[in-house]
């Protein structure tokens, strides 16, 4: 048996290990995820999500409408959507909320949807380093 030391990476979380702390981060995942989707080079964004309006037009969580068309299978919409529960499970936590909104429409995703996720793409763009903080103090 040999020792390989302290794990630095595990199922696509990277563990940054220092002095009485660890850092858990998936920021090597965050990029593969917005290159795979064409979004390693947009503008960031602060929020997760868009502001939500009071104006039914402006709603952007709202059922399909007769006028509007499903999104063809071309687009990776479920492969976003797969992706962020995967880094909301782990270390994102921050995106939760938003990925629940768009989850519901997995079967019937609209072009408004789709916006979304690109919504959310700019914003995981800004905060790639955001990272988990574990102390090994027992106060």
């Amino acid at each position: 048996m040999k020792d390989l030391g302290k794990t630095k990476f595990y199922l696509g979380l990277q563990i940054e290990h220092l002095s009485n702390r660890i850092f858990v981060h998936q920021s090597a995942y965050t990029k593969k995820v917005m290159k795979h989707l064409y979004m390693d080079n947009v503008n960031h964004l602060n929020t997760p999500m868009v502001v939500w309006s009071l104006d039914e037009k402006k709603y952007p969580f709202l059922l399909l409408k007769e006028e509007e068309e499903i999104l063809s299978p071309k687009v990776p919409y479920l492969n976003a959507i797969e992706a962020f529960m995967y880094l909301a499970n782990c270390t994102r936590l921050d995106i939760t909320f938003a990925i629940n909104l768009l989850v519901r429409y997995n079967s019937t995703p609209i072009k408004k949807h789709w916006n979304e996720v690109k919504y959310i793409l700019r914003y995981l763009h800004g905060t790639t380093k955001m990272r988990l903080f574990y102390s090994e103090s027992n106060s």
